[in-house]
């Protein structure tokens, strides 16, 4: 089967948000790829080649610190586009991009992706309403892992994930969690035992499934809140 034959907006929202026509433009310079597990797709100081739609891979937006320690400041899943910096410099001194959860993903090379954003049609307004959506999530991101405990940071993180693949099951350990949230593994183990033991989710050997989803919504602090209208926005501009 070909890309174009293949190809289903449905499966990324920030594609399946653009006019067929736009789409269809782009489709003939897609390439369906996919992401393993830990894959870099993009380093610090490195050019930028392609930008990488998921349809069910998961990409983290890590810092790292001299020391070596890291810490997620965004992800990007089916809702948008990784790689993003591409546009501005054509590569990030601040962070780079890997697979946290591995699936598939549309890559496009830059040259195109700058092509079709220099239309300044609507692809260009798509994306750059999606760039203030990841800037809310990066900047909300800080504000909570400053503010927030961490039963509450790592119910905003899951919830965060699980759009990300829209699906309530994800395997992830809790030692990868600890990095991405910045806290210790024990703090991890203690927060996910607290909404276990609240009947928000389960938790083990790694698998993660979400329970009670409307509970966990709940139990998180207003930042995810925040983050979901900001890229329910994104998708529904008028609506607002």
């Amino acid at each position: 089967m070909s890309n174009a034959q293949a190809f289903n907006t449905s499966e990324n929202f920030l594609l399946a948000a653009l006019p067929a026509e736009d789409y269809q433009r782009l489709q003939q310079y897609m390439e369906l790829v996919d992401l393993p597990l830990r894959q870099t797709i993009y380093d610090l100081g490195e050019p930028i080649t392609h930008v990488y739609f998921p349809r069910g891979a998961v990409v983290s937006l890590v810092i790292t610190l001299e020391d070596g320690s890291i810490m997620e400041a965004g992800m990007v899943g089916r809702e948008g586009m990784a790689g993003l910096p591409a546009l501005l410099s054509g590569k990030t001194k601040a962070h780079h991009g890997f697979v946290q959860i591995a699936g598939q993903a549309w890559r496009l090379s830059v040259t195109a992706l700058k092509a079709e954003f220099d239309r300044g049609d609507s692809f260009q307004k798509l994306v750059l309403r999606y760039f203030q959506a990841l800037f809310t999530q990066v900047a909300q991101t800080g504000v909570c892992n400053r503010f927030h405990t961490t039963e509450e940071r790592l119910a905003r993180w899951l919830l965060l994930v699980s759009d990300c693949v829209q699906a309530d099951e994800f395997d992830l350990t809790q030692e990868f969690i600890a990095q991405m949230i910045g806290v210790r593994r024990a703090g991890v183990t203690v927060a996910a035992i607290t909404l276990n033991q609240a009947g928000l989710l389960r938790y083990t050997r790694g698998h993660i499934k979400i329970i009670d989803r409307s509970g966990l919504e709940a139990f998180s602090c207003e930042c995810y809140q925040m983050v979901r209208d900001e890229f329910a926005w994104l998708y529904n501009p008028s609506a607002t």
